[in-house]
């Protein structure tokens, strides 16, 4: 502000020299040329992106779980393995014109929000993949990234990435699926036996997922969609009977479809970083007796 009214004093002194009604004219003229360049000046400082959540077009919107039984896979003597159906998610998005020095991400953020899993061994005890935090309270949800490319779930498919300037809408597709294929020792995992003592597998686990849009220089998030969803499984096994014909489904066949919240949710800071569910999940041994025991520590 200053250097602008010492450039308006410099300017009048040289006009000093000019006749009276021309150094007058001069005078407001610069007066004029100040004022216009100190609203330009303010205009670029205060200038905000020209992106708004009203001016990005989400349609095709899809979220769904396949309708499928979960599959349980006894082809192993060390571990029985079942492959749940796939969560999919997609969407059809037309972006504005990008800003120059402006980059923007689209895509898919998930995080968990609770997680029980557990695999009984008869009445000697039970093995748990548990998220310490999220069990605890301590946090509301624990990312589900790939651990490579936070804060988002993936970055093949599930993101799209547009760098500025752009002249006309971008239009593309973002698309992820996440489904459940672990492997749960038919064996105490703490044991040395070999012995199957497998008696029941249960996991239910539920998740967030939002689409995002994301200005990778401000950090600046603009919220498109929340969808909530949940995957539940309940397996009886018999480990006395001959393997491949153990383990059986029980409960629900099929799964409950996601729902596309009518609100927007916000995202905790933890679906935001580090750790992801894999990093941050431990593998704890609870037998009927006993204290519990860290069999897998998280990473």
């Amino acid at each position: 502000m200053h250097g602008l009214i010492v450039l308006i004093l410099v300017e009048s002194r040289s006009a000093a020299l000019l006749p009276r009604p021309v150094r007058l004219t001069w005078l407001l003229l610069t007066i004029t040329f100040t004022c216009t360049a100190m609203g330009c000046i303010q205009s670029i400082a205060c200038n905000k992106s020209r992106i708004k959540r009203e001016n990005i077009v989400v349609y095709d919107l899809s979220a769904t779980i396949d309708h499928c039984p979960t599959v349980i896979e006894e082809n192993s003597p060390i571990v029985l393995r079942y492959k749940t159906p796939y969560f999919k998610a997609s969407a059809r998005i037309v972006m504005p014109p990008i800003p120059r020095n402006e980059t923007w991400v689209v895509g898919w953020i998930q995080a968990c929000t609770q997680m029980e899993f557990y695999n009984t061994y008869g009445d000697v005890g039970m093995s748990s993949w548990e998220l310490p935090q999220l069990r605890e309270g301590l946090v509301r949800a624990i990312s589900d990234s790939d651990g490579v490319s936070y804060p988002w779930y993936g970055n093949t498919t599930e993101t799209v990435t547009i760098v500025g300037p752009t002249s006309k809408p971008s239009r593309f597709v973002v698309s992820m699926n996440d489904n459940f294929y672990p492997s749960v020792t038919w064996a105490v995992p703490v044991s040395e036996s070999n012995t199957p003592l497998l008696t029941n597998i249960k996991r239910d686990q539920s998740f967030t997922t939002w689409l995002v849009a994301l200005n990778t220089t401000s950090r600046e998030k603009i919220l498109l969609h929340t969808i909530k969803w949940r995957m539940r499984v309940d397996i009886a096994v018999d480990p006395s009977l001959p393997l491949g014909s153990r383990a059986r489904l029980l409960g629900r066949v099929h799964q409950d479809q996601p729902r596309v919240l009518t609100r927007m949710e916000p995202i905790p800071p933890n679906a935001m970083g580090r750790p992801n569910a894999n990093d941050a999940q431990v593998l704890m041994w609870r037998p009927r007796r006993g204290p519990p025991l860290v069999v897998i520590p998280p990473k």
